[in-house]
């Protein structure tokens, strides 16, 4: 992946301390700095293994998934295949005539009909009216009852199945009105292979993985690193995801369902920043700030004071620190991974760690410091 050089030192120190301390048992990561990229592994497959992480590694990737499928989209509607404005219902009748809780916590009978269908835009934004709920009311209950809710494990569900169950299930606000995350993109992921009639791996494989040169990136692994949790106690292995993803998936979900290294990711992200995968005007569109104040309403906990949303990516609104400044985008995943570009700078960047996050205020810090650091 290139030679080391002394300008990242520190970056690479921090990420081995970060292991020595037992905060996670190993970890890969990787920049690319002016056109020159480096990559870092550390650490072992499980506590108590001998089995060395390497750079190609490949880990559980999580919402990382999530900027993949905003660049599929992006390529899709550069060709038009489908527009933004389009209605859903011609490809998913389940939810061509949605229904609105009339309150958020209501009962599930108390709606009202939906004021405007479902278009594609409202869910590459995230606007489409349901996602992740972090209260219990009837409409969170119900997700999770369903089987539809977001999650560290996909739904165990066919794509029509997750569309009906979803199609029985009222929306929390009117489409277009409330950014709520995650269920959009497991939503998109059912809907492209219905409009291509294509499975939506070899979507990815024409339009994302083999322009990118991507060759380790798919929906499940073998012998992937052991995730753990932070708990009271310390740090426990997370039991429920484990062997999931190491068969084939019932649901090719890009909310959360793909599998990478850190090296084929830094070369999706390459891609994308060099405009190789999507035309300049998508791209824009996708990593710019796509959200309206009210649309961002609710939405402080998962995006923090200082970064937006795009197409399926996290935007930065403001700040001027190397990685993070106004302009960049990228993302986190729950499985404990992070990504960003940052295009003032011109660095992008990829971690990839076994330590679950632990909410949304999780931080990279011992990745995102010294490359600023580094930089500044």
């Amino acid at each position: 992946m290139g030679s080391m050089t002394a300008t990242f030192d520190r970056v690479w120190r921090s990420l081995e301390d970060t292991v020595q301390s037992g905060r996670m048992p190993g970890l890969v990561a990787g920049v690319r700095h002016k056109g020159e990229t480096e990559v870092f592994a550390a650490g072992v497959l499980a506590f108590g293994s001998n089995e060395s992480i390497t750079p190609t590694t490949r880990f559980r990737i999580a919402s990382l998934s999530k900027i993949v499928l905003g660049a599929l989209c992006a390529s899709m509607i550069a060709d038009g295949l489908f527009a933004l404005d389009d209605p859903i219902g011609a490809w998913a009748p389940e939810l061509a005539r949605p229904r609105v809780l009339a309150h958020p916590d209501s009962p599930l009978h108390e709606t009202v009909p939906a004021a405007r269908p479902i278009t594609i835009r409202h869910l590459l934004t995230l606007t489409h009216g349901l996602g992740v709920v972090f209260e219990s009311t009837p409409i969170s209950i119900a997700m999770q009852d369903a089987g539809v809710a977001a999650g560290p494990v996909p739904p165990q569900l066919s794509p029509d199945e997750f569309l009906a169950r979803v199609g029985n299930l009222p929306l929390v606000h009117q489409p277009g009105e409330r950014w709520m995350y995650n269920l959009g993109c497991d939503i998109l992921s059912a809907l492209l292979p219905r409009i291509t009639g294509e499975p939506l791996i070899d979507l990815l494989a024409a339009r994302i993985f083999e322009p990118a040169g991507m060759t380790e990136t798919s929906f499940s692994g073998q012998q992937l690193p052991t995730e753990y949790v932070s708990t009271a106690t310390g740090i426990e292995e997370f039991v429920p995801i484990a062997g999931i993803f190491e068969r084939p998936a019932p649901f090719a979900t890009l909310a959360g369902g793909l599998v990478s290294t850190v090296p084929d990711y830094l070369h999706f992200l390459s891609a994308l920043a060099d405009d190789k995968l999507v035309p300049a005007a998508q791209l824009d569109a996708m990593t710019s700030d796509q959200l309206s104040p009210s649309q961002r309403i609710g939405s402080e906990l998962l995006l923090g004071p200082a970064t937006s949303w795009g197409w399926e990516v996290g935007v930065a609104t403001s700040g001027t620190k190397p990685g993070a400044s106004a302009g960049s985008y990228g993302w986190t995943g729950g499985t404990g991974t992070s990504a960003f570009v940052d295009p003032s700078y011109d660095i992008l960047g990829a971690v990839f760690t076994q330590r679950m996050m632990s909410g949304p205020q999780d931080s990279f810090e011992y990745f995102m410091d010294p490359i600023a650091e580094s930089l500044s």
